[in-house]
C-alpha cells in the first residue's frame, strides 16, 4: 500500500489537494488489468487514420479496413464521443452510460467491429472528445458557461462543458472506461481545454469555478492546472484497465510557455501522457515559422514544427510517444493563392518530413474519411 498512499498524496500535492485518485483503485491497479477479450498487437510504430461514426458503422468501413490491409498503415481513430457529445453507439442495458441519454445508434455493434479489427490487427484508439460537449451543456447548464441565464455558444453554435469541474471530469472518465471495457486499447481524448478566446469571454460568462475557486493562481494558470489536472486524474483511472492514454492538442502550443485563454500547456500535458498528438495541419496555421503560406509548404511547415516540439520534449524526463496529425484534405476555405490541393504528394512530404526529424508515428485527418490514393506511408 506504501507505494499507492505515496501516488495519491503527489496527486494531491500537485494538485493542492482539489482532486484525489480513489487510493483503492491505485493499490489495486497494478494486481488488477481488465480483460477486454480482445488481443491487440501493439503497432512498433503506429501509422493511423481519422474514423467517424457513419463511417465506423456503415458500408465505408470495408473499404477502410482494405486501405490498412493493403498499406502500412494499421491502426484506426474512432469517434466513440463525438464533437456534440453524443455517444456512436447505443451502451448494454448494465452500462453505467445507458441512463444518460447520449447514445446513438451509428455503429450499431461495435463489439462486433473490435472483433473484426482484432481479425485484422488493426490497433483500435477511442475519440473521447472532452470539453465540447453541446449534449451535456444543455442537459446540465450548470456544469457549462452561461450568458443571460442561456448556455453560451460559439459562432458555430457549439457548447462548452467547464474544465473545473470535478463532475465534467468523471463523466468523461466514465466515457473512456466504457471503450476500454469494449475493447479498445487506447483512449484518445480531444478538444481538452477551454473555449477558444477564453481570456475574453473568462470575464464575461457566468460558470462555477468549482474547488479552483480556493485557488491563489491567476486566471491563466487556474485553466492550465484545471485541464492537466484532468489529464493527470483520467491516466490514473484508466490505469486499471491497461489502456494508453492520448491527448490531441493545438500544435501551436508547443511554440509558446502556455496558450493562456484555453489552458493548455504543452510540456505539463505531455507529461502526463503515453501519447501526443499535436494537430499540425499546415492549413490550419497563418503565417508561421517564417513561412508565409502554410498550406503551400507541407514539408517546410511540418519539418519546421517538429523540430521545436522535439526541443520541448527533450527537457521532459518521461517524455510521451509523438505521433501528430497531419492533413490529408483541401483547405479550398483559405481562398485562391492560399490552398493547395492535396493528395499523394503533400501527404508522403509530411511524413517524410516527420521522419527526417525523428518522429516515425503519424495520424491522417480528412473529416469525410476519404483519404488519397497511392500514398507511400513509409516514404524514403
Amino acid at each position: 500500500m506504501q507505494a499507492a498512499e505515496t501516488a495519491t498524496e503527489d496527486f494531491s500535492t500537485r494538485t493542492y489537494e482539489l482532486a484525489s485518485i480513489d487510493s483503492g483503485l491505485l493499490g489495486t491497479s497494478e494486481r488488477f488489468r481488465f480483460d477486454s477479450g480482445l488481443n491487440f498487437d501493439y503497432p512498433d510504430v503506429v501509422r493511423g487514420i481519422f474514423v467517424t461514426g457513419n463511417s465506423a458503422g456503415g458500408e465505408r468501413f470495408s473499404s477502410l479496413v482494405d486501405l490498412i490491409g493493403n498499406t502500412d498503415l494499421n491502426a484506426m481513430v474512432i469517434d466513440v464521443k463525438e464533437d456534440m457529445g453524443h455517444l456512436t453507439y447505443i451502451p448494454e442495458e448494465d452500462s453505467s452510460l445507458a441512463d444518460k441519454d447520449i447514445g446513438t445508434s451509428l455503429i450499431k455493434d461495435p463489439r462486433a467491429m473490435l472483433e473484426q479489427m482484432e481479425q485484422e490487427q488493426i490497433y483500435p484508439i477511442a475519440r473521447v472528445v472532452v470539453f465540447k460537449d453541446t449534449v451535456l451543456a444543455e442537459q446540465q447548464p450548470e456544469l457549462s458557461f452561461t450568458s443571460g441565464g442561456e448556455v453560451w455558444k460559439n459562432n458555430r453554435g457549439e457548447a462548452f462543458v467547464n474544465p473545473f469541474m470535478q463532475d465534467v471530469w468523471d463523466y468523461n472518465v466514465e466515457v473512456a472506461i466504457e471503450a476500454a471495457k469494449l475493447g479498445f486499447k487506447e483512449i484518445q481524448f480531444d478538444y481538452v481545454r477551454f473555449p477558444e478566446g477564453f481570456e475574453r469571454l473568462g470575464e464575461q460568462l457566468d460558470y462555477s469555478m468549482g474547488d479552483y475557486a480556493e485557488s491563489n493562481l491567476d486566471p491563466v494558470q487556474r485553466r492550465v492546472e484545471a485541464v492537466t489536472d484532468f489529464v493527470a486524474y483520467a491516466k490514473e483511472k484508466l490505469e486499471p484497465y491497461g489502456v494508453e492514454v492520448s491527448v490531441d492538442i493545438f500544435g501551436y502550443a508547443a511554440t509558446v510557455s502556455e496558450a493562456p485563454g484555453i489552458g493548455q500547456n504543452f510540456s505539463k500535458i505531455s507529461e502526463n501522457v503515453d501519447v501526443i498528438s499535436s494537430m499540425i495541419y499546415p492549413s490550419h496555421w497563418k503565417k508561421y515559422f517564417g513561412i508565409e503560406k502554410p498550406d503551400l509548404e507541407p514539408y517546410k511547415l511540418v519539418a519546421e514544427y517538429a523540430k521545436v516540439e522535439n526541443d520541448v520534449l527533450s527537457k521532459l524526463d518521461d517524455a510521451p510517444v509523438s505521433r501528430p496529425w497531419l492533413q490529408d484534405f483541401t483547405a479550398s476555405y483559405l481562398g485562391a493563392g492560399n490552398y493547395k490541393r492535396y493528395g499523394k504528394a503533400e501527404v508522403e512530404a509530411q511524413i517524410r518530413a516527420l521522419n527526417e526529424q525523428g518522429i516515425d508515428e503519424f495520424l491522417l485527418w480528412n473529416a469525410g474519411n476519404r483519404y488519397s490514393a497511392g500514398v507511400d506511408y513509409t516514404p524514403e
